[in-house]
């Protein structure tokens, strides 16, 4: 490869800007414009509080979510994916990834169990 166009990936890749851009006056105005978009960036965003109600689920995730409000005792991930019909090896990790959205939306309680044993329940 030539050395210039290997110049110009690493100028885009780390997004430098132009060499031109040496004089003082340009030096002022692109920072005037970088804390403008800093505080831009900083307005918006401001964290979204979500209630229950307006949580948006997948159906995979709204499944699991039906499966464990059913169970009120409990049920660990494996027996989730069971419930939905999944293949006895693929089950647990099936159920993983929606339990973890449902978690971080507080609609499922994780409970450790002795070792590594884990239920999960509707709150």
């Amino acid at each position: 490869m030539r050395i210039s166009h290997k110049r110009n990936i690493q100028r885009k890749l780390h997004k430098q800007k132009p060499l031109l851009t040496n004089t003082v006056s340009a030096a002022k105005n692109a920072q005037k414009v970088e804390t403008a978009v800093v505080a831009e960036v900083v307005v918006a965003s401001k964290p979204v509080v979500a209630s229950k109600s307006a949580v948006t689920l997948t159906p995979k995730q709204q499944q699991v979510l039906d499966i464990i409000v059913k169970h009120t005792d409990g049920l660990n991930p494996k027996g989730i994916g069971l419930q939905a019909g999944q293949e006895d090896a693929k089950a647990a990790s099936w159920a993983t990834g929606a339990l973890k959205k449902l978690i971080e939306e507080r609609l499922v309680e994780r409970i450790q169990m002795a070792g590594n044993k884990v239920l999960y329940k509707a709150l």
